[in-house]
């Protein structure tokens, strides 16, 4: 459950940078910690699906 939460904060974070006009890389900023987080929780679940599509994710962010 803290995953989910974590993950939760992370998006109201970067919608909120995204209101405020943030500078882009503020933004990349949070979406990699996004995807690191979601990553940990995909592997924490064990999920097969949801560990390909992290994956999948972290290879496509700089």
């Amino acid at each position: 459950m803290e995953e989910a939460r974590a993950v939760l904060a992370r998006l109201e974070r970067i919608e909120a940078l995204d209101r405020e006009g943030a500078a882009v890389p503020s933004v990349l900023a949070e979406l990699r910690e996004l995807v690191r987080e979601a990553t940990e929780w995909a592997e924490r679940e064990r999920d097969p699906r949801a560990r390909e599509a992290a994956l999948e994710l972290a290879g496509r962010c700089p």
